[in-house]
């Protein structure tokens, strides 16, 4: 994986070491450790920072293809798993290549088949392609939105960037925040808006959209939706679909050119990753699988289970490392770990993010960026196979809001009335709710309880899966770790959407359709384990040290975050105890210790980003 950036002005003559673009590149360090590259020329400026994982010697970037009195540029993110097919294509067409990099494959597909060439693409991906002669720029986001990118349209330049933090490193660029960006931050937040960049003319290109820049102009095209039809095939034919393009999928992902590892919490997901890459390693004849678990000091100690976290993974882990054969590592974090990273987090998403879920991620990828390049994650199961409560109860399928975050109260009374006034979080929240049902493609004929459930799935592909695509991504990549996501294969998702809820839920379990497709992979106990999400600290320690965090804030005049919350209030949330603090605000992990972190990040993301509320 990379970070890429660009700057287009066509009333500026581009020198050829301009300060600014390389400012904009190397805030993308993290995301591209190995290498950095620059393009200029009269009116466009392209940079480049770079992870190398396929081919280190030929994929250098940004990438210049000349043909005939055309020449092409690329700066790409991310990776295409279709790599040896569309090679070999266009071999057959007469094209020649210097090396065997998938960025080149990218860019000489776009030369063959223009912007259509997205549709040919299995991978994901964030990439830019100027065209010199037409003096265009292309842009495109894979299809369910891995690989980020923003935007921001200035006058007569047009700035682009893997992260916010390239683009509000460029002059034109301000920290400001309007309403609706203050909206997204405390009605929505830790989610945000498809395209939305919280930051005011900021935007983020959709997942599934291509983005053509020519003449002063934007022009943005959905290239990719999901099609709603009906499920011919029938419950065995449906399981072993879904088996062969998991099992495809896993071992496209585990082309690399340096070390390979997954994530294994011993729940179905991870364990289905890893059964699936140590069968593939078994098949190729290469060395035993690397896995990696994640951990908290004195967890075993004072891990309660819960209706969201049954039980511990600790057992699990052992059980799967120990039937995998797996070289397993354990990474366990500490608290005071767990807090210093809060910050770093933060900087990582240039905005408040998930919390102590996001430090912790970011810690356990940084440890595993010791001895691997490459890691595969189980995310997105939940999402395209029905494993999160809110598809199984009834009170959430008719709770009219994101059934993530249905406390709207607790977020209105946090902040100071005039605020209330200015962002309507409750109203804001709801219109972004009805708008996503608004794109649902529904099925004719279908009956309410089945098209429920399928609004269910879109708003968790569109809102809930992009928010921890975002945490995976940003996470790791500001670890130098590349995260790959099998299950976020398009055809998986494409195929399962359309997949009754009867089948989805086979035997009345979450996620039955899946476990069924994995039965005879996956020891049988684990097969049948209930959900447990990603592991959180139980140490009472933590929400010791988020409240002093707070305590802090509180008694600082300065603190920006008290020019937005309504003090009292604030002041006796840090002191509150019992069921209104366990209860989850967004998700299942994110409780009142998490909303406490969550503040503490939204203060330093005020401070630190000298962000300006218009």
């Amino acid at each position: 994986m990379c970070g890429i950036t660009g700057w287009i002005d066509k009333d500026i003559q581009f020198p050829r070491d301009h300060s600014i673009l390389k400012a904009m590149t190397a805030t993308l360090f993290n995301r591209g450790p190995d290498s950095e590259g620059y393009w200029f020329s009269s009116r466009v400026a392209l940079g480049h920072r770079r992870l190398a994982v396929v081919d280190p010697e030929g994929g250098a970037q940004p990438m210049v293809r000349m043909i005939g009195n055309k020449t092409y540029v690329i700066v790409y993110n991310g990776e295409l798993y279709n790599t040896p097919e569309l090679r070999r294509e266009l071999l057959y067409r007469g094209y020649t290549f210097q090396g065997h990099s998938d960025t080149e494959v990218l860019l000489t597909s776009y030369i063959e088949w223009g912007p259509r060439c997205v549709n040919k693409f299995n991978g994901i991906f964030a990439f830019g392609i100027w065209d010199e002669v037409e003096q265009t720029l292309f842009m495109a986001r894979d299809r369910l939105g891995v690989k980020p990118l923003f935007y921001a349209k200035r006058s007569t330049a047009f700035i682009f960037g893997s992260e916010l933090k390239a683009l509000l490193s460029h002059p034109l660029v301000k920290p400001e925040v309007a309403a609706d960006g203050l909206a997204e931050i405390f009605a929505l937040g830790p989610a945000r808006t498809p395209g939305h960049g919280v930051f005011k003319d900021v935007h983020e290109l959709r997942p599934g959209y291509t983005l053509t820049f020519k003449d002063d102009c934007i022009h943005i095209q959905r290239y990719w939706q999901l099609i709603s039809q009906p499920h011919e095939d029938d419950l065995q034919k449906t399981t072993n679909k879904v088996r062969e393009l998991l099992e495809d999928s896993i071992t496209r992902q585990l082309v690399a050119d340096v070390p390979v590892c997954t994530f294994l919490s011993g729940g179905l997901d991870s364990s289905a990753i890893s059964a699936f890459a140590s069968k593939a390693y078994g098949d190729q004849g290469l060395e035993g699988l690397v896995t990696y678990s994640v951990d908290y000091v004195d967890n075993d100690r004072y891990f309660k289970p819960s209706i969201f976290q049954p039980n511990s993974d600790a057992p699990w882990v052992k059980r799967m490392s120990q039937f995998l054969n797996s070289k397993h590592h354990y990474v366990t974090v500490d608290t005071p770990k767990l807090i210093e990273s809060l910050r770093i987090a933060m900087r990582a998403r240039d905005l408040p993010g998930m919390a102590d879920v996001d430090s912790s991620l970011y810690l356990f990828c940084q440890e595993i960026k010791r001895a691997a390049t490459v890691a595969l994650s189980g995310e997105c199961a939940d999402e395209i196979f029905g494993g999160y409560p809110w598809f199984h109860r009834e009170e959430d399928l008719k709770a009219g809001i994101f059934p993530w975050s249905q406390f709207m109260d607790d977020r209105t009374q946090l902040l100071r009335p005039e605020i209330v006034d200015y962002i309507n979080p409750k109203a804001y929240a709801t219109a972004r709710y009805q708008e996503t049902l608004g794109e649902v493609p529904l099925l004719a004929g279908e009956d309410p309880a089945e098209t429920r459930r399928r609004e269910m799935f879109y708003l968790n592909f569109i809102w809930f899966m992009q928010t921890l695509l975002d945490r995976k991504d940003r996470m790791s990549m500001a670890t130098g770790l590349e995260v790959r996501v099998p299950f976020c294969d398009h055809r998986i998702v494409e195929y399962v959407w359309n997949v009754p809820w009867s089948m989805k839920n086979f035997n009345g379990r979450e996620k039955g359709l899946l476990r069924l497709a994995l039965a005879g992979i996956l020891p049988e106990d684990v097969l049948e384990r209930r959900k447990s999400p990603y592991p959180k600290t139980h140490n009472p320690a933590y929400l010791v040290a988020v409240r002093n965090l707070l305590r802090d804030i509180l008694k600082d005049p300065s603190s920006p975050l008290l020019q937005i919350v309504n003090v009292d209030f604030l002041r006796s949330m840090v002191e509150l105890e019992g069921d209104s603090f366990s209860r989850p605000w967004f998700g299942q992990l994110m409780t009142g210790p998490q909303l406490l972190a969550y503040l503490y990040q939204v203060n330093i993301w005020l401070k630190e980003y000298k962000v300006v509320i218009k």
